[in-house]
């Protein structure tokens, strides 16, 4: 996918977890793709979110609390960064794989 605003990324998140089926990921990255956050859809509804980047967090949220919670992981992970990169994935498992650094 190509690159967002980071002010528009929060909107495609909740917009593409709206297409998503259960056990399926959103991935929003950095610029350079050394810094992430993942958003998995669990069978019941849950969210369940990873951080990865300055820290390393993990939390099961309700979709209501979803956007308080991006809200405060961006600025802190993305502090300085105007675009990011928002992928869609089919299993967490993808979350792993090697990236291209820039």
């Amino acid at each position: 996918m190509a690159l967002l605003n980071i002010d528009s990324a929060l909107r495609r998140v909740k917009q593409q977890l709206k297409k998503i089926k259960p056990g399926q990921c959103i991935e929003v990255l950095s610029y350079k793709r050394n810094r992430g956050v993942s958003v998995t859809l669990l069978e019941d509804g849950r969210l369940h979110v990873r951080e990865r980047g300055y820290e390393h967090n993990e939390w099961e949220v309700e979709q209501a609390g979803l956007s308080r919670l991006l809200k405060s992981i961006m600025k802190r992970e993305f502090p300085r960064s105007r675009k990011l990169r928002v992928y869609r994935l089919d299993s967490p498992e993808q979350t792993e794989r090697q990236k291209k650094i820039l």
